[in-house]
């Protein structure tokens, strides 16, 4: 084995970008001297880690299995540079989550006390669907995973704070009764999230569990987009709390008091059964375990209609 860190540092950069131009001008190098450094360290394996066709680089499944053993091994690297020029005191490295579009009303709240006792720990929050969150935990790319259904995975998972969803229309909404029967369900057109959104199940699950036949009017693939299409009129949708405070505050939208509403859910923090934690993952877990009464009095206790 005679490959160098620079070598391996320059493939990682041409998988990251997906370009061996783009890789030379990140790395400041020419575009001869990169594919030199390639040539050699391809050289040292058997099985071929890129493919160059009609003058582009593609990398091969041997390719992105050796980078993500790279990224270990350049994250390693980072934390014993730090390591140089911190104290013994300070925790240094990268907390990974990913979660799902409505938690980023929540999980800013519980990173902030966090983030500012350890300065010197990097924050990766990665907000998307939850398909894609549910993908980087199984493929053990984040360290945590904030959720409001539990994925079909081993997982450990630590309740955070409840979830509640209530029936919203536009707010110009005639109401007529005080508390209206479910059945008010089946007579309005319904807009619903994505096929596999945490939302969707638990609006789904509670309309198949009364048996009640509706009409989705629409799809969409965030609660921003129903919410922004409910203010629009084009509907009515079935929304965390969480994420419509203003609107309901400034009048925009207006709540359906419903029978047996709100829909209550968990949100969860979850992370992989047998996960090895970093030392900075394991802190943040026990600092959390502390923290959640504390978090959900200073920032959560006016969650109310």
């Amino acid at each position: 084995m005679s490959y160098t860190l620079h070598q391996l540092q320059i493939f990682h950069k041409v998988v990251e970008l997906g370009s061996m131009t783009r890789a030379s001008e990140a790395l400041h190098l020419s575009q001869p001297a990169v594919s030199i450094h390639l040539k050699n360290l391809q050289s040292q394996f058997d099985k071929p880690l890129f493919e160059i066709l009609v003058r582009k680089v593609y990398i091969t499944d041997f390719g992105y299995e050796i980078s993500k053993h790279i990224e270990s091994i350049i994250h390693e690297i980072d934390q014993i540079e730090k390591k140089r020029f911190t104290s013994d005191e300070e925790l240094i490295g990268k907390l990974k989550i990913s979660i799902v579009s409505t938690a980023k009303y929540i999980m800013p709240y519980f990173l902030s006390d966090f983030a500012k006792k350890h300065p010197e720990v990097e924050l990766n929050l990665e907000i998307t669907n939850k398909q894609s969150v549910v993908g980087s935990l199984a493929n053990n790319k984040v360290d945590f995973s904030m959720v409001s259904v539990l994925p079909d995975l081993a997982v450990e998972s630590m309740p955070l704070m409840s979830n509640n969803l209530y029936l919203i229309g536009p707010g110009d909404t005639k109401l007529t009764k005080q508390t209206y029967d479910k059945e008010i369900l089946r007579d309005l057109p319904l807009i619903y999230r994505e096929k596999g959104s945490g939302t969707r199940h638990i609006m789904e699950s509670f309309i198949k569990r009364n048996k009640i036949p509706v009409k989705i009017k629409m799809e969409l693939a965030s609660n921003e987009a129903v919410k922004q299409t409910v203010l629009a009129g084009l509907g009515y949708s079935i929304l965390p709390l969480i994420g419509i405070q203003n609107e309901l505050y400034t009048g925009k939208l207006k709540i359906i008091p419903i029978k047996d509403f709100p829909i209550s859910s968990q949100w969860h923090l979850i992370w992989l059964k047998e996960k090895k934690f970093s030392t900075v993952a394991h802190t943040y877990l026990e600092f959390i375990k502390e923290e959640i009464p504390q978090i959900i009095r200073t920032h959560f206790n006016n969650l109310k209609i």
